[in-house]
């Protein structure tokens, strides 16, 4: 605040600060353009304000880079910063935009005032021959935004959304928390729970699929009911905001702001800690680059709760915050480290979290053990033009010792990976990597707390839910826990106004329902207090210990702006085969998941619970002002 009315009252024109959102194509250009060694390096803290967009677009389009860059690159640059930039005042009927700029004040400060709309059509479909199902998805939104800035320093935006949503899912069955047959007694906080449990949506590709509504939608058919999920057509909202300062030619930034974000030094969308697919909450950040060689970062936001069970009953154990803190050290345009320190915490006034000079891990050790602590580590090692290597490791729960590989307290995830840029094609790139999300990695056991005392209206005391996660989706990478990918993409934008993907993975996952079902494969998972090394229970053998789903995915998207018309294409398609596999022993009969404690031999199955199936699935939609 002090830095707010230090700097706001300085006559300076202004600039703008508000944030460049996370799907924009500029963050893939602006990472190739470094492994090209073409700019300096930018900032792992997701998403970038519009001014430094367009400082790093000014930078590849300075003479420096004169036989560098294509002339189809060089067209693609200065396109997106003709639209980051600030319009001429009036109304822009290319972009649906009306911009204005006046002052306030005696001072004569500078003021703009900028108005967007837009709409955006989204029709999905699958068809799964095995089973004779066809299945439509669809959404239709409309943008209304108002953003600007006031004077040099300061910027604001709202970004408003209505939309009508239709998106089909499957009832796969129930799923135990702990385990079948858990149980402490009634006065444990350690409560085994039966939820029900969904496959992804129909009409997408797995874990692809990103909520753009806030909090709860609402059927067409009964406008007063709160729900979670538009399985039939349903209204929905989504509002965004920001006030962010900028200061120190973009050394400091401070925002307070309800967004998406990502954090790390790795390419866009796979982060472990804290990631792009996580759904947006509101939080107060700050980051400081004091030198070309370190940068800090600080965030402390209110989680919001997933309703499942209606707008009270499902809140009345999901109040929690998250804090998360991110140090970064870079060698030039070669080395690039991070360290990564978060908690999600029950909400109360704790100095020692809302601290960004704080060690979070460390102090819980200080304050109690309510909280949901954990650390990571991103190291990325690059050699500009020939591209870049990084590893990733996400610690949540981890007790060193000779038996930790294989006991399910071993929580923790990491990833390898590899990109590198093709400069005989636009803005293009070969991406291949490997994650690894281990059991219960992101859950969190749900505990009683000394400043939350009330019951449930069965009359059970309330304990809450400290889970890596944010409206029911995780904080961290898009995979759930126990779980794998190997991920093969290829990126590249072969005109000007046209960017496309393809892709294959392959996925394996714990199944989290049915005979088999894998315990920690849910992100409501709870790992079970007894354990002793004794308690086979909580022995993980990846593949070998119950029913996992393997799916090869082979999928092509593209994006395509319609040239002279405010108007683009997008769309996708692509085929998912998916089956089952299940631990078997010397006699061909089959063990129930997780019992004995060992490993077993695995093989394909198909039964009505864990079928084969294909899936060909399609996406077509259309933006206009967008």
């Amino acid at each position: 605040m002090i830095c707010l009315l230090t700097f706001l009252y300085i006559p300076l024109p202004a600039q703008n600060h508000t944030s460049v959102g996370l799907n924009e194509q500029i963050y893939h250009i602006l990472e190739q353009a470094e492994m090209r060694g073409l700019i300096s390096p930018l900032s792992g803290v997701r998403p970038y304000t519009r001014n430094v967009v367009i400082r790093a677009i000014n930078e590849l389009l300075s003479p420096s880079n004169n036989g560098r860059l294509r002339p189809t690159e060089r067209q693609i640059l200065e396109d997106y910063l003709a639209r980051f930039s600030r319009p001429q005042p009036g109304i822009d009927w290319q972009r649906g935009a009306f911009y204005a700029e006046t002052t306030i004040g005696e001072s004569e400060i500078p003021l703009t005032f900028n108005i967007d709309v837009g709409i955006e059509l989204d029709l999905s479909s699958s068809f799964i021959p095995t089973f004779g199902e066809t299945h439509i998805g669809a959404e239709f939104w409309a943008q209304f935004d108002i953003y600007g800035d006031i004077g040099r320093h300061v910027s604001y935006g709202f970004y408003n959304q209505g939309g009508i949503v239709r998106m089909p899912r499957r009832f796969l069955g129930w799923y135990n928390t702990y385990y079948e047959g858990f149980d402490m007694g009634p006065d444990s906080e350690f409560q085994n729970r039966l939820i029900r449990v969904y496959s992804e949506p129909l009409t997408h590709f797995p874990f692809s699929y990103g909520r753009r509504w806030d909090g709860s939608v609402f059927p067409l058919g009964d406008l007063t009911g709160f729900r979670y999920w538009p399985g039939s057509v349903a209204g929905a909202y989504s509002l965004q905001a920001e006030l962010t300062a900028s200061f120190i030619e973009d050394k400091l930034i401070m925002r307070l702001g309800r967004m998406p974000r990502e954090w790390g030094s790795m390419p866009l969308g796979t982060s472990l800690a804290f990631n792009s697919a996580a759904r947006p909450f509101l939080a107060v950040e700050a980051e400081f680059n004091p030198f070309p060689w370190l940068s800090f970062s600080s965030l402390t936001g209110i989680l919001e709760y997933h309703n499942t069970e209606g707008i009270k009953r499902s809140s009345m154990t999901n109040q929690n915050a998250f804090s998360i803190t991110m140090l970064q050290l870079r060698f030039r345009n070669f080395v690039f480290f991070d360290f990564i320190d978060g908690v999600v915490w029950p909400k109360r006034f704790e100095l020692a979290y809302l601290s960004p000079i704080n060690i979070n891990f460390f102090s819980q050790n200080n304050i109690g053990d309510f909280d949901n602590m954990a650390m990571a580590a991103n190291l990325r090692l690059q050699y500009p033009g020939l591209g870049n290597i990084w590893f990733s490791l996400f610690v949540d729960e981890m007790n060193i010792q000779r038996e930790m590989f294989h006991l399910d307290r071993t929580m923790i995830a990491y990833q390898a990976g590899i990109n590198v840029p093709l400069p005989f094609l636009a803005f293009s790139s070969i991406r291949f990597s490997y994650t690894k999300i281990n059991p219960y990695t992101f859950t969190h056991n749900r505990n009683f707390n000394p400043w939350f005392s009330g019951y449930d209206r069965d009359g059970n005391r309330l304990t809450m839910e400290t889970a890596w996660m944010n409206n029911g989706a995780s904080l961290g990478h898009y995979l759930p826990p126990n779980s794998d990918q190997f991920l093969l993409q290829f990126r590249t934008m072969p005109t000007r106004n046209l960017s496309t993907i393809f892709q294959y993975q392959m996925i394996r996952h714990g199944a989290f329902w049915g005979p088999s079902a894998v315990d920690g494969s849910h992100l409501l998972s709870e790992l079970d207090p007894d354990r002793g090394e004794q308690n086979l229970i909580t022995r993980r053998f990846f593949l070998r210990d119950g029913a996992y789903q393997w799916r090869h995915i082979v999928r092509v998207s593209a994006d395509w702006n319609v040239p002279n018309l405010p108007v683009s294409i997008f769309g996708e398609a692509g085929v998912i085969f998916s089956y089952f596999t299940n631990i078997f022993d010397d006699d061909g009969n089959v063990v129930p998941a997780n019992v004995t404690g060992q490993a077993h031999p695995f093989r394909r199955i198909n039964t009505p619970e864990y079928p084969v199936s294909t899936t060909f699935v399609g996406r077509i939609g259309f933006r206009v002002f967008r």
